[in-house]
């Protein structure tokens, strides 16, 4: 048995089952590929998150990253569970708009906000802009020329501080497009420039040091170091931060390969080192915010395939194709990512043999997995891939025309649709006919 997949995932038929509800019903519901997200599994992670900061006694914000997975649905879910959500473009805020999130508890991060996503923030008064760039702070200095609000302000700096983690999603170091660099004085310059500006209100400093991180000291780095900054500005410039951000990048377990600590874990060695640090410096307790994504969806997510066709190759493995790919998981493609799979109707089958899984879009780099371990499969067998709710969705795509999957939240045995499987009218909805000149 799959050591990811616990007693209480196996129903009494022996199949896998998410939120109590059977994945073959799942995949004769609502077809394939799909993306099935177990919701009591996400809350369970928020409250956990929660926990550590109540236990620490310190103030917080436990931020989803919704760059992970964005939906109408999961903004809801969020919203009950009194979170506060990080969006990166107008796109993202507008699907907030539309679940009717309290923006006053949504940040708007981006290395390159646009002037109309920047008024769009303002005119919905979204309650903090996270702050990358000198292009950034006048535009912001332009729209509010003509406003009477006040805009809270974070300042997100480059802490030079390198995580063990793909180059792709590094964004710590110093050699990173996102935020001011402390070193060569761009971060305190950015801060003078904004405390000139009497509509802006900066609260405090904000860092992210990468993505899919397993070492507990990177974070405790740059949670010193943003305390050290602190330290240094209300020293120069009498400037009182009032949250140090830390950002998110907590690991999960794709696979046996991994082996990362809990995402709570993360947290607490955080706190300790703020308050340690805070204290050190004779500072007053700032708010920690943290900013976790892949660790509230991940784990919660499932994507269901269905087998087709099988390519045997004498001193190979084996290809056993699905009806996704990368289309709707490019991560494999992407970051050579790495997920386990099991049969929907017996996930504690012994295994029979090595295949790779393969996509069916026309690129040879689609190979889902390039090493599985599987028992006997046939065509129509469903294939339920694990760990797939961050990243996967959200970084889908139309390659060869291809619809995009549906997405069910499933809770306490019951199913919900909350993404519909696009269509190939909704694929050509956009075209025009192109007219030819005589």
């Amino acid at each position: 048995m799959n050591d990811q997949i616990s007693s209480n995932e196996i129903n009494a038929a022996g199949h896998l089952q998410i939120g109590g509800v059977d994945t073959l019903h799942l995949a004769h519901k609502y077809g394939t590929p799909l993306l099935v997200y177990d919701v009591a599994r996400i809350r369970n992670q928020m409250q956990r998150f929660r926990d550590v900061f109540n236990q620490e006694a310190v103030q917080y914000e436990v931020s989803y990253a919704s760059k992970a997975f964005s939906s109408v649905a999961i903004y809801q879910v969020m919203k009950q569970e009194h979170a506060h959500i990080d969006v990166v473009s107008g796109g993202e805020l507008a699907t907030a708009i539309k679940a009717k999130f309290p923006l006053a508890k949504v940040s708007f991060h981006g290395n390159n906000k646009s002037r109309d996503e920047l008024a769009m923030a303002l005119d919905h008064e979204v309650g903090t802009i996270v702050v990358d760039n000198f292009h950034e702070i006048e535009l912001l200095k332009e729209l509010l020329a003509n406003r009477t609000q006040t805009v809270d302000v974070q300042l997100r700096i480059t802490p030079g501080i390198a995580a063990h983690t793909n180059s792709y999603i590094a964004t710590g170091q110093v050699d990173s497009k996102f935020g001011f660099d402390v070193e060569s004085g761009q971060a305190d310059k950015a801060l003078q420039q904004l405390l000139a500006i009497s509509q802006v209100h900066v609260t405090g400093l904000h860092a992210h040091i990468g993505s899919q991180i397993f070492d507990v000291q990177g974070f405790e780095g740059v949670a010193r170091k943003l305390v050290e900054i602190a330290a240094d500005w209300h020293q120069k410039y009498d400037f009182t931060a009032e949250v140090l951000n830390v950002g998110g990048g907590f690991g999960i377990k794709y696979s046996s390969e991994d082996h990362p600590i809990n995402p709570e874990d993360f947290v607490r060695a955080i706190v300790q080192v703020v308050k340690k640090s805070i204290h050190e410096q004779n500072l007053v307790m700032p708010a920690i915010w943290i900013e976790p994504g892949r660790s509230i969806v991940g784990p919660a997510g499932y994507t269901l395939y269905t087998i087709g066709s099988r390519k045997d190759i004498p001193g190979l493995l084996s290809y056993v194709s699905v009806d996704g790919g990368m289309g709707d998981n490019i991560r494999p493609a992407l970051y050579n990512a790495k997920y386990e799979s099991v049969l929907a109707r017996d996930p504690q089958a012994p295994t029979v043999e090595t295949v790779k899984i393969a996509g069916k879009y026309c690129e040879s780099g689609d190979i889902l997995s390039e090493q599985q371990d599987l028992p006997a499969t046939q065509p129509g067998d469903i294939l339920v891939m694990l760990d797939t709710g961050a990243y996967d969705y959200a970084m889908a795509s139309n390659y060869n025309r291809n619809p995009r999957p549906a997405v069910v939240f499933v809770e306490n045995g019951h199913d919900q649709l909350v993404i519909k499987r696009e269509t190939y009218d909704d694929l050509t909805k956009l075209d025009l006919d192109y007219q030819l000149n005589d």
